[in-house]
């Protein structure tokens, strides 16, 4: 269980990180978030798309790390399989959040509960003189450029929704058991509108730079068939014998 706290010189003084960490604290994680400024970088590793949150109904960028929950086909205690590691999982065990003395003000917090957090590991927050240490500077940087570009995704992902560019999208998933799955609530670029667009459209999306995480979405959504290879180099006895996204309630439309 995380114990996340925002840091205070005075009560965080002798505070230390762990100069080697990895990323078990998503070990068991199949989603995780993903910002547009990345999607050219991560899209060489992972689909990415969209989910909807169920209690405000707005959509989040992920990237897949699995086929059904709690499956993290990238990690082991060795390694992540892939170059490229997501933002927002990569600043463990820091993370914003907000400032309990100022309202509305985002603060850098951090997991107390960490095994890399300690008065013995290697990175000091604080010198003696109590400043913050160019370790801990680079981390406050780290997470503002981390909140830029979860604002800047929002911006992104409404023009999506303003321009009905999204589509909701499943998918199926045949084993070599001759069980199938199917994943829901994913939604993805809608090739056909964004064809659709007119001249203006595409002239204004092409100056502000919108088509390249467009594009980038829509170029990772093959990375399905990595994660089915990556189930199949493992020990599970049902192999993934196919496995697509298709759009939603297709083949319900054609009976």
């Amino acid at each position: 269980m995380a114990n996340i706290v925002p840091v205070r010189k005075e009560a965080h003084k002798n505070l230390k990180i762990s100069s080697k960490r990895n990323l078990a604290h998503v070990a068991n994680q199949h989603l995780v978030p993903i910002h547009a400024r990345e999607y050219a970088q991560a899209a060489a590793s992972y689909p990415i798309v969209l989910v909807k949150d169920p209690d405000s109904e707005r959509y989040r960028s992920i990237v897949m790390l699995g086929l059904e929950a709690g499956e993290n086909l990238y990690y082991s205690e060795n390694k992540w399989d892939a170059i490229y590691v997501p933002q927002s999982i990569a600043q463990s065990p820091f993370a914003l959040g907000l400032d309990p003395e100022q309202e509305k003000t985002l603060t850098t917090c951090v997991d107390l509960d960490s095994e890399f957090v300690g008065e013995d590991k290697e990175h000091a927050l604080f010198d003696e003189e109590g400043n913050d240490t160019d370790f801990f500077k680079s981390v406050q940087e780290s997470l503002g450029r981390l909140y830029d570009n979860e604002v800047l995704t929002e911006k992104f992902i409404k023009e999506l929704t303003d321009n009905d560019l999204l589509i909701e999208l499943e998918l199926n998933i045949a084993l070599s058991t001759g069980e199938k799955k199917k994943l829901v609530g994913l939604f993805g670029i809608d090739e056909k509108k964004l064809q659709e667009l007119s001249d203006d459209k595409v002239l204004d999306f092409h100056k502000r730079g919108l088509f390249v995480p467009i594009h980038a979405m829509l170029g990772s959504i093959g990375q399905v068939n990595r994660l089915a290879q990556l189930r199949n180099l493992g020990d599970s006895q049902a192999k993934v014998a196919g496995v697509q996204f298709a759009v939603a309630g297709a083949e319900e439309a054609k009976k």
